[in-house]
């Protein structure tokens, strides 16, 4: 059921097409983050109307609620959300890394402490697959490691090795049991990790490609390094990989981030950022972020992005939505995720559009200027390159 095809290319920019059991996603793909079965401020219908093909859910959150036997028995995530499109799922592996005090790394997997009851919670490379299989996803990642920027040595080392350990175990287990308790094909892509030099990053994408996944994701970078690593460290990572098979850039990124990493050769993404933002009152716009509860924007009839068409746009002023932000409204919290995740979607879509045409690299340059000339005096600015 699996297939990845590749139907353009600029450059390193790839537009391609990925298939799975719940249809297809065309990429560059932006994956909105639906961390325990729903895109925060967001209905399902929401995100079909803004367009989103595919949606990212966390096992390690959905494995404390629900359940896994829930899961199962409401049929699985799919089932449970009533969304008929395609679902990737992590594998807890970020969990190791941002619930660094309540975790333990042992050479066959990690112990959690719940960070809801303080209950032990076991991953494994295997029982992190029967978890997915569960959950019912199209799409789904090995246990991995991902090692702190200031980490030692010797303790990335070990991390890398274990998540190539854990890795080959983890194959092996999918290819005698490919799919989901529910009765249909799931896939598993490999984890590159390597700390934070080329070699090592080179290495493990050598390996992780060598044990024969359909596709590739790239994690353990945009924590602490500067932009010029990542970009450095990503070029260095798919210079390594198949060509035949998407790349996907594990919790990346700004608006800038996707534009400069699918000229690096990478495929797929998730962040929280277009979320998380505008639940705090940022929404992204051609013209760079803009804080919408700002007083200024107090009497302003204009839309939040005059060159957007999203429903919001298309309706409400910047003067309502602020409105309803400052008098904590929920519904100010709706239009702005509305908006934001809208923006993220059209912008793969533009960027899609640009590859196909042969003409990404320009179009790039164009975007960054322009959205980076929006950006705050005291935001890091960025040469105007992809």
């Amino acid at each position: 059921m699996f297939a990845f095809d590749i139907t353009a290319q600029d450059g390193q920019a790839r537009a391609g097409r990925v298939t799975t059991a719940h249809g297809g996603v065309n990429t560059p793909a932006f994956m909105p983050v639906g961390t325990g079965g729903a895109v925060k401020a967001l209905t399902t219908d929401h995100l079909e109307e803004l367009g989103a093909q595919i949606v990212l859910a966390n096992t390690y959150h959905l494995t404390l609620r629900p359940g896994v036997e829930r899961l199962r028995e409401l049929g699985g995530l799919h089932s449970l959300m009533d969304w008929k499109r395609p679902l990737l799922t992590d594998s807890g592996g970020y969990q190791v890394f941002s619930l660094a005090a309540r975790r333990k790394i042992e050479s066959d997997g990690v112990v959690f402490a719940s960070h809801l009851d303080g209950s032990p919670q076991r991953f494994t490379p295997a029982g992190v697959l029967d978890i997915q299989r569960a959950i019912g996803s199209d799409l789904m990642m090995p246990l991995d490691i991902c090692p702190s920027y200031d980490d030692p040595a010797e303790d990335i080392d070990r991390a890398t090795e274990l998540t190539h350990r854990w890795a080959a175990e983890a194959f092996d287990n999918w290819r005698s049991r490919p799919e989901s308790d529910h009765g249909y094909d799931q896939t598993l892509f490999g984890i590159v990790q390597g700390g934070y030099t080329e070699e090592g990053r080179q290495q493990s994408a050598r390996y992780i490609s060598s044990l024969g996944f359909p596709g590739w994701a790239i994690g353990g970078l945009v924590t602490a390094e500067s932009r010029d690593e990542t970009w450095r460290l990503v070029e260095a990572t798919t210079a390594e990989l198949p060509e035949m098979g998407p790349r996907y850039l594990m919790g990346v990124g700004t608006p800038a981030d996707l534009v400069r990493a699918v000229a690096r050769g990478v495929d797929m993404f998730d962040c929280v950022l277009p979320t998380r933002n505008a639940r705090n009152g940022t929404v992204f716009t051609s013209k760079g972020p803009m804080q919408i509860k700002a007083a200024r924007y107090a009497a302003d009839e204009r839309p939040i992005d005059p060159d957007c068409a999203c429903p919001v746009c298309r309706r409400h002023s910047r003067a309502y939505v602020r409105h309803l932000l400052a008098t904590g409204e929920i519904t100010g919290l709706i239009l702005t995720t509305q908006h934001s995740v809208h923006f993220y979607l059209n912008l793969m879509a533009q960027i899609r559009d640009a590859i196909r045409a042969n003409d990404y690299h320009s179009w790039a340059a164009r975007f960054l200027a322009q959205y980076e000339a929006g950006l705050p005096e005291s935001h890091e600015r960025k040469e105007v390159t992809a």
